[in-house]
């Protein structure tokens, strides 16, 4: 191969610590060399990562050589039923479904053949919320996303008790509230697990979660790698008084780490996930991921001074610590890597759905004139003009707040629109301050990391739907956080290809080949990136609209107390 002059080959060797790790990677790539995606998939050698995120549940097929050949998708969304956003359990399985019947399509039209069988399959989803089951593994109550801001008294409790932040989105936050509020099914809990955990039982009869996913259930030990033995014991005595039937530890899934076998897909798993009959059963799967590890599985960002954010619906960044925080912060959650190693999580619930709201206002003003006008083009012109735009904004303030937020103490939000008589009114400064507004609460937690905590990044990965216009929202998340930020050419994948990626880890792992080898040599030695400073202009015009964001928060309060619906 070298002699024929392969650069691939050239510039990978050097990459591998050891000529077994080289040989496997060479062995791989031989056997991709003389195959195609039309045989890898009739070989029953792809590996599919499936993902259910807030507007879309993806499916991507990945080759030996982990780069996708196929995908799939379903785009639904989440209801507010009864006060509490939700997604129904016959959404999640019709969505599943749908999703899979999409990727059957587009292989049958690419490639001209079925899937009739997988190398390994993995599942994945938005992280924490609520699904409780009883006995018969019957839900209790409709599945609570981690959307809903209702339970402060609990993770307050929590939070002092464990003397560790406890997030009100979190699993144990929302039992414990429904413990507080004596709702009638608390007694008749037997399962506890989130959405990606009830799929994976679902296909595979095992009630497992990984270790990131698991992390946002209830609190990590990452020495131990499983849930926190004292912290479990503080809880079991906190509810001691209450007459249940259980303790914590009987309603938690088994924690497992990234490489580990989770389960094989059963005959009922299969027809579930493939409503033709034509998936067989027995394909291994790896443990079931949040969206957070996929995100920095996808982003090659699980080592120590690594970190990504992840910018759609809600946004959150992940920086993996090279040691414990000083102390608790409401604002900062404690997870963990696939691997578990400990991570500081700035999570907000609200980024692009406003934001949104305002480019389809132009949608349908284009509509009224007679012009058709492509997605593409309609977000790509209204990113741009934001450049044009002054670096603070020109003194307007928006919130993009379509539910509440944890770290600004608000349980419902309310989207608001506000400028002086004297603001710079005008397209470019209102489109760069929906976009500065889509980060400004993520930007309140990241001050706490990177100047309280004096946390060293060596670099930031940006991925997800903010960063899908060049230069733009890289640029001001680079603003925000006055940190390099960088785009990987594979980041667009997302979610679904790093649960595929971890599937393919647990399916071929060296022994003693770690996660971070495995990314490091086998998926990424090749990828390029795009990277964007920070400019001290923008640093200092978005530090100024922080303030301003910051200040005008009892606006977004008192909207929330007189603005009722």
């Amino acid at each position: 191969l070298q002699a024929a002059g392969d650069k691939r080959i050239q510039s990978t060797a050097a990459a591998f610590s050891n000529q077994y790790d080289l040989a496997s990677y060479l062995y791989n790539y031989l056997n991709h060399m003389k195959s195609d995606p039309k045989s890898t998939i009739e070989a029953g050698k792809a590996i599919l990562g499936i993902e259910f995120g807030s507007t879309r549940i993806k499916a991507v097929l990945i080759d030996p050589e982990n780069k996708p050949i196929a995908q799939g998708s379903h785009t639904w969304e989440n209801q507010l039923v009864d006060g509490l956003w939700t997604y129904s359990v016959d959404a999640v399985w019709y969505g599943l479904q749908d999703c899979y019947a999409n990727l059957r399509t587009n292989v049958k039209n690419l490639y001209d053949t079925e899937i009739e069988s997988l190398a390994a399959i993995g599942v994945s989803a938005m992280m924490h919320g609520y699904m409780a089951f009883n006995k018969k593994e019957e839900i209790l109550v409709p599945f609570r996303t981690w959307r809903n801001s209702i339970t402060g008294k609990a993770a307050a409790e929590l939070t002092n008790l464990f003397d560790f932040n406890i997030p009100e989105r979190w699993s144990i936050a929302h039992l414990y509230q429904a413990i507080l509020n004596g709702e009638e099914h608390i007694s008749k809990i037997k399962y506890l697990t989130t959405l990606a955990g009830y799929v994976h039982w679902k296909l595979t009869g095992e009630f497992v979660l990984g270790i990131g996913e698991a992390s946002g259930m209830f609190p990590i030990d990452s020495a131990s790698k499983d849930y926190n033995k004292g912290m479990i014991e503080k809880f079991d005595k906190l509810i001691s008084n209450k007459n249940l039937p259980y303790t914590i530890s009987d309603l938690l899934p088994k924690v497992l780490v990234a490489g580990e076998n989770a389960g094989t897909l059963s005959e009922e798993g299969a027809k579930l996930l493939d409503t033709t009959g034509k998936l067989s059963a027995g394909i291994p799967l790896c443990p079931p991921e949040g969206d957070a590890g996929t995100g920095m599985t996808a982003t090659n960002s699980i080592t120590k001074r690594t970190g990504n954010v992840s910018a759609g619906t809600s946004v959150f960044a992940m920086v993996v610590l090279e040691k414990p925080l000083s102390k608790a912060y409401p604002e900062i959650d404690i997870v963990t890597t696939p691997v578990g190693d400990d991570v500081a999580m700035v999570h907000v619930n609200n980024c692009t759905s406003d934001l949104n709201a305002w480019v389809n206002i132009f949608r349908e003003y284009s509509a009224e004139l007679g012009i058709e006008i492509s997605t593409e083009k309609l977000y790509g012109t209204l990113y741009r003009k934001a450049l044009e735009g002054d670096a603070d904004c020109g003194g307007l303030l928006s919130y993009g707040y379509f539910s509440g937020e944890n770290i600004t103490g608000l349980e419902e939000g309310r989207q608001l629109f506000v400028r002086t008589p004297d603001s710079k009114f005008n397209l470019a400064n209102m489109m760069r301050t929906h976009l500065y507004s889509a980060l400004g609460t993520l930007k309140l937690g990241m001050d706490i990391l990177l100047d309280k905590e004096n946390v060293k990044l060596d670099r930031m990965f940006g991925h997800g739907g903010l960063f899908k216009t060049k230069d733009v929202g890289q640029k001001f998340m680079a603003a925000a956080i006055n940190t390099p930020v960088s785009l990987m050419e594979t980041a667009g994948e997302g979610g679904a290809w790093g649960i595929a990626l971890l599937a393919s880890y647990m399916l071929t792992k060296a022994e003693n080949e770690t996660l971070t080898d495995f990314l490091n040599n086998k998926v990424f030695s090749q990828s390029e990136s795009y990277t964007l400073e920070p400019t001290d202009e923008d640093v200092k015009g978005f530090n100024e609209f922080a303030v301003r964001y910051k200040n005008g928060l009892p606006i977004e309060k008192a909207a929330v107390e007189y603005l009722k619906y």
